[in-house]
């Protein structure tokens, strides 16, 4: 036995065609296949409220049903008397374009008039990253025409409606149980006819042209930053809105500083007499001045000095920077004369045990091994 279509829908009799149309949506959304597969329960329970929807959305099929119940469908097997009954390949369709509309129909539609959105790669160098800087980007993209404001149409004349799908924009076609819908390939989906086009823009509504824009790169930006410019993208079909321009930025290799995230690095070479004794030296720094790294007496190479505040601004940070790190690098002196050569022998033979920690450390632990080798 059949239940109650407004049981079905869990609606009152006297429900409004808003209060019906709501709560099928609600368990519309629940029980749709593509979010229960392989649910025969829930498939069978979408079926059952597509049925009574179809019913119930429909003034004559709901008087009918008042009246008469599910007798007033069931005669002939099809449609019944009055032509009432139930179809369910056009409720499913009538069901769809309920429930889905919204996406498939609406957002599709200005989809397809905004225009398209342009990518624009833009290099910068580190320094510029760090400051920030104003752009002047020379961008060829379609605006709307001027001979015919956007219309496609030549001046006085008008766009008439579409012949071929009567100003819809798309198309449908009856596939046995689907129908396939399409955008209209006569207007493209605009829904109008140019009958007399523009002479400029050929009835397209607007033409190729570039543009100068000033575009504000914030401090901060990393290699891969995105910036979107709203509305300067290619214009929009048939009056529809602008797409959007995307500025890919990459920062160029700098030849002192590397970056990781907010933070700079670098590599400050010094003499091995620096090293061995301790000194200062002097790294330049973006913001103008100078970071003074003191080194230690028997500094070794590889060795990382951090300056506080020294790195890069942080994007959206609220005045925050990151930090700077110099690598110290011990450099071997060449082309050495006569005597810095004697001078040196001199200075081995005067070496005492601890003056050179981690080459007697690395022989220790070599002689450890050897020894456990033989054991073995």
């Amino acid at each position: 036995m059949k239940r109650c279509y407004y049981e079905i829908l869990g609606c009152q009799k006297g429900a409004s065609i808003e209060e019906i149309k709501g709560a099928y949506r609600k368990l519309a959304k629940e029980l749709h296949p593509d979010r229960n597969p392989g649910d025969n329960e829930c498939e069978h329970k979408f079926k059952e409220i597509n049925e009574a929807y179809d019913v119930l959305k429909d003034g004559d099929r709901r008087a009918a049903y008042d009246r008469f119940g599910h007798a007033a469908f069931e005669q002939g097997g099809g449609r019944g008397p009055n032509g009432f009954g139930f179809d369910f390949a056009s409720s499913f369709t009538d069901v769809f374009d309920d429930l889905f509309g919204e996406f498939m129909g609406g957002r599709k539609a200005r989809r397809q008039n905004r225009g398209a959105d342009l990518r624009y790669n833009l290099e910068i160098t580190l320094e510029e990253a760090f400051h920030g800087k104003s752009a002047q980007l020379r961008v060829n993209a379609a605006v709307p025409c001027e001979g015919c404001g956007g219309t496609g149409a030549e001046a006085g004349a008008k766009p008439e409606q579409c012949p071929a799908c009567q100003g819809a924009g798309k198309m449908r076609a009856q596939q046995g149980f689907f129908t396939i819908e399409r955008t209209c390939p006569h207007c493209h989906g605009s829904g109008r006819f140019v009958r007399n086009p523009c002479k400029s823009c050929r009835g397209s509504g607007h033409v190729q042209k570039e543009r100068t824009l000033s575009v504000s790169i914030p401090a901060g930006v990393e290699e891969g930053t995105r910036i979107r410019v709203s509305g300067e993208g290619q214009a929009g079909l048939n009056g529809g809105p602008a797409g959007d321009l995307y500025i890919f930025v990459s920062v160029a290799a700098h030849p002192i500083f590397q970056r990781d995230g907010h933070n700079l690095y670098c590599r400050a070479p010094v003499s091995f007499v620096t090293a061995a004794l301790g000194g200062q030296i002097d790294v330049p720094t973006f913001d103008g001045g100078k970071a003074r790294i003191t080194i230690p007496e028997g500094t070794q190479a590889g060795r990382q000095f951090r300056v506080r505040g020294k790195g890069m601004p942080v994007l959206r940070g609220g005045g925050m920077t990151g930090d700077l790190y110099v690598e110290l690098g011990v450099e071997t002196p060449v082309k050495l004369s006569k005597k810095q050569k004697e001078i040196l022998r001199a200075f081995e033979k005067e070496n005492e045990e601890g003056c050179h920690p981690e080459t007697e450390s690395f022989f220790a632990k070599l002689k450890e091994f050897w020894k456990t080798g033989d054991e073995a």
